[in-house]
């Protein structure tokens, strides 16, 4: 959500801000439906201070018995309550379309975040770690001999359809260690709090981060109303909608582990094998509210812990930043982290920190007081930290030995009662 003020102040720099991620200029449509909506305010006005002049004249008219001048004071008062009831639902259905066409559009990026078309001109920032060099050719997670057993698609296929899975015994618990160990790691050592929040919300929730109303396709809606979260952005971000809240009570940092639900619309014949693009999957989300003047560093903050997971699994992965075309429509600037997977033999991406600046505060009304004063519009930011399904992938995949077996990181496994090994028949030792 943009502020009409900004766009009337300078509808030029908008434009091209805008221009930057392929739009075409659309200031002329806004200001235009903005002077329209404003009109139609002030005639309103008008017309009700003229209806109030002419109530208290009617009273004087009757009190001096002059009939004919009272009925017409009265025709003239009733004549002005249906103008200005008329003028009044004009311009909240203005007021309705100039907020649609405001809210489908999207944030403006930063002046430092790349210009580009798609993924192809995203700039890496860094790398970390070697992949490993293996002396026979690295499978995929799918093909791997330890994970066949535990990793079926056949009958997930069976019961809810394509992009499905059903996990069991030791690869099912693998992945909930880790799980346990991403949210262990983010509220003892990066200082997040622990949250569980619904996976089911209220539309308003969905048009506060921004999935709605464009990307309504993307996500899956019930009979009664309610959205499933694609992702713990929208309950945890929303937990200060329609809120204001205390500096005191900034920066706030949440984390929550949370199944998402994703229709994939759009990517139809990508990635129909293995775990990596599924409808329903698991992430561990960070969500930070802070004040203006600290939501830059905070983005560096939040993708340093999301980069810490990996390091603690010693995954080998590249932090790039990503261009205008290939950036989310919600952000200002974007980190993604890609962890390197032997079976594809590329870098895949497994988290995406954003910073947002106000434009998700705007859209849910949350705002604090800086100094107890006039309250002003919270920042917010989001990041995987990580996704379990696609962390998964690369654990197995990275620790893939010539026997079959997979070698788990170290890390681990305290989460896995100590067990270090995924046998090539799929039982953990």
């Amino acid at each position: 959500m943009h502020d009409i003020r900004a766009i009337r102040e300078n509808p030029d720099a908008f434009d091209k801000a805008l221009s930057r991620r392929g739009l075409s200029p659309v200031t002329p449509e806004i200001l235009a439906l903005d002077e329209k909506r404003r009109a139609c305010i002030h005639a309103a006005e008008t017309a009700q201070a003229d209806q109030n002049a002419s109530s208290k004249e009617i009273g004087k008219a009757k009190a001096s018995g002059d009939e004919a001048e009272f009925e017409r004071l009265r025709a003239l008062v009733a004549d002005k309550k249906a103008e200005v009831a008329a003028m009044q639902t004009e311009a909240k259905e203005l007021d309705a379309q100039l907020n649609d066409l405001l809210m489908r559009l999207p944030n403006l990026p930063y002046d430092d975040t790349p210009d580009g078309a798609d993924e192809a001109d995203n700039v890496e920032l860094r790398t970390h770690g070697t992949p490993p060099e293996f002396d026979f050719q690295p499978l995929e997670h799918f093909e791997l001999p330890a994970v066949k057993q535990g990793m079926d698609f056949e009958t997930a296929a069976k019961l809810s359809g394509s992009r499905f899975v059903v996990l069991s015994a030791g690869v099912a618990r693998i992945h909930r260690a880790l799980a346990q160990f991403m949210l262990d790691t983010h509220t003892t050592e990066n200082g997040l709090t622990e949250t569980w929040t619904p996976v089911l919300v209220k539309e308003e929730m969905m048009y506060g981060t921004g999935q709605l109303p464009k990307f309504g396709e993307d996500s899956y809606q019930t009979r009664e109303g309610w959205w499933l979260v694609p992702t713990a952005e929208v309950t945890l971000t929303n937990i200060v909608n329609d809120t204001i809240i205390e500096e005191s009570y900034l920066p706030r940092r949440f984390v929550a582990h949370t199944q998402c639900f994703r229709s994939e619309a759009g990517s139809a014949g990508r990635d129909t094998s293995g775990m990596l693009r599924q409808h329903q999957f698991e992430k561990v989300e960070m969500v930070s509210i802070t004040k203006p003047e600290d939501s830059r560093a905070e983005l560096d903050r939040m993708t340093d812990c999301a980069e810490g997971i990996l390091r603690k699994l010693g995954l080998a992965f590249r932090t790039v930043v990503l261009c205008t075309g290939d950036m989310g429509a919600g952000a200002r600037r974007t980190h993604d982290i890609e962890v390197w997977l032997p079976g594809q033999n590329t870098y895949r991406e497994i988290s995406s920190c954003s910073v947002c600046d106000d434009y998700q505060a705007r859209r849910m009304n949350a705002r604090y007081r800086p100094g107890g004063g006039k309250p002003e519009f919270v920042h917010t930011l989001n990041g995987s930290g990580l996704a379990v399904g696609r962390t998964l992938i690369a654990v197995l995949e990275n620790g893939q030995q010539a026997d079959g077996s997979v070698k788990l990181p170290e890390a681990l496994h305290p989460w896995l009662g100590g067990k270090t090994t995924l046998t090539a028949e799929g039982q953990l030792i």
